[in-house]
């Protein structure tokens, strides 16, 4: 979970470098990178929480649709929002950030982070650490 973490702070620092020009991001690189980390950050959370589970490093998944499953068996039976949010930051953060460039207002971009910070305390990271990240992003 200390990788997870790791790259939380990655992506805070990555978006510092981008300017910002009436709330929105000028520079899409910045934002498709550090959105691409966000989500590398949720799948290191994922992957230490199905190690806990027992599962090997060579058992984690190895695509989304792996991850999809491993949720549904591991989690959803105890929390289905769970892997709705997934889901939906697999959407915000990976598609629409990362792979096609599609989050620039600084608001939006802030949102997607904040879930996904959310989404780690419930694979249950240490919330004094993760309240530090969360304070970057937020007034």
């Amino acid at each position: 979970m200390k990788e997870a973490l790791r790259y939380l702070q990655n992506t805070r620092e990555i978006l510092k470098k981008a300017p910002i020009e009436d709330d929105r991001y000028a520079d899409v690189k910045y934002v498709q990178e550090g959105c691409g980390t966000a989500y590398l950050a949720i799948i290191k959370a994922i992957n230490g929480y199905l190690m806990n589970k027992g599962l090997s490093k060579k058992e984690l998944p190895k695509s989304t649709e792996g991850y999809r499953k491993a949720l549904q068996k591991y989690l959803a039976v105890y929390d289905g929002k769970l892997t709705r949010e997934f889901e939906r930051l697999y959407e915000e953060l990976h598609i629409a950030g990362y792979y096609r460039g599609l989050l620039g207002h600084v608001n939006v971009v802030k949102e997607a982070l904040k879930a996904a910070e959310v989404l780690l305390k419930r694979l249950d990271l240490d919330e004094e650490l993760l309240f530090s990240f969360v304070t970057v992003f937020l007034p």
